[in-house]
């Protein structure tokens, strides 16, 4: 079975260091340590992650999403349960709720997590600043979730907009999207260690999942996917560090500070193994 892309960088960097190490030491530096396997992000049934959309179709425009406030909300379009006033008051409560959730339902919080990873590796402190970092990881994660959009579109938005559906049922259909998506990213044993939690019987398919287990298994499991393939690209840095140290200990420098001298090493050596795009390549990868 291939490397995971994450594993690949991190082997990259560490051999790369290794080099370095080479001409700048009068020894060799130590070898690199053999970082753990990645878990696999093949879901427990054993189906891709993004199997359901495998074939994405376009994605819901601003002008859709202003005439599905607007439809939502008006007078004429409001059942015999559901009146225009409340209406409002749910779809603003969920426009209120949107933050939270592109944070714990989708790919956010793994990237942000293993981008903040990297640039505390780095010791750059705010290099690149904290705009940039989410600013990329909120692009990111739109490319990863695109084909989640794609379906809740197809499936959920435009038949409401076409009047297929109500309002009720497309909110039940647009969230079944996206628990799937959550329940194929999380490790089984968070979904039972929650299912436990909440004396739920075992489900019969992922799509039985409770959305009230789903969310925080999911939100669970990402942060240890994320911890994980940051430790991964901690460790070539970390030998930086520790050569660097060595040398100037060797040399009588006590007093000057080792990160100083090694942080031009680790810069150097990220860009020589073109380290924003393999990240990006095994971040993109690790959802599918």
């Amino acid at each position: 079975m291939a490397r995971p892309p994450i594993l690949s960088l991190a082997v990259a960097m560490a051999v790369t260091l290794l080099a370095v190490g080479a001409v700048v030491a009068a020894s060799p530096s130590p070898a690199a340590p053999v970082p753990p396997t990645m878990p696999s992000m093949t879901p427990a049934d054993g189906s891709s992650a993004d199997a359901p959309a495998a074939q994405p179709g376009t994605l819901p425009e601003i002008g859709d999403l202003l005439q599905a406030v607007n439809k939502a909300t008006r007078e004429e379009d409001a059942g015999d349960d559901w009146s225009a006033p409340v209406k409002l008051a749910v779809v603003f409560a969920g426009l209120a709720l949107v933050p939270a959730g592109l944070v714990m339902m989708t790919s956010f919080t793994r990237i942000v997590i293993v981008l903040s990873f990297v640039r505390r590796a780095l010791t750059t402190q705010n290099i690149p600043p904290n705009v940039a970092i989410i600013g990329l990881s909120l692009f990111l994660t739109l490319f990863v979730m695109a084909p989640t959009f794609s379906r809740l579109n197809e499936e959920a938005f435009q038949p409401y907009l076409t009047g297929k559906v109500p309002f009720e049922a497309a909110t039940d259909r647009g969230f079944a999207v996206v628990k799937q998506f959550m329940v194929t990213q999380t490790s089984e044993d968070d979904l039972v260690m929650f299912l436990g939690f909440a004396n739920a019987p075992a489900p019969a398919a992922p799509e039985a999942v409770p959305l009230h287990v789903a969310i925080p298994a999911f939100a669970v499991s990402e942060f240890r996917t994320a911890f994980e393939m940051g430790c991964l690209l901690f460790i070539p840095f970390l030998l930086i560090d520790l050569v660097i140290a060595g040398i100037l200990l060797s040399a009588g420098m006590m007093m000057l500070p080792p990160i100083i001298v090694s942080l031009p090493f680790k810069i150097i050596l990220f860009v020589l193994v073109d380290g924003w795009a393999l990240l990006a390549e095994s971040l993109v990868t690790s959802f599918h």
